[in-house]
């Protein structure tokens, strides 16, 4: 799966925060309500405007950036 086929950045849209497309949805509420324990199925029961495919494109946009997030330790 392609995320950028699922997800888009548009600074006119909730601050620019990454959102699925074609919603006001931003990656982050999709993300946190699977991390609250949502199934897949409550999502798309609640917001019926979105697809399996749109939140497996969460999680692979959410792991790709945590991929490429370094952490600095500071030795103190």
């Amino acid at each position: 799966m392609n995320w950028c086929d699922y997800i888009t950045v548009d600074p006119n849209v909730l601050v620019g925060k990454p959102i699925v497309k074609g919603t006001r949805i931003a990656v982050e509420f999709v993300i946190d309500l699977l991390a609250r324990g949502w199934t897949q199925e409550q999502i798309l029961r609640e917001y019926d405007h979105l697809t399996v495919n749109d939140i497996q494109a969460c999680l692979a946009y959410a792991s790709e950036v945590l991929k490429s997030e370094r952490v600095h330790l500071i030795a103190g």
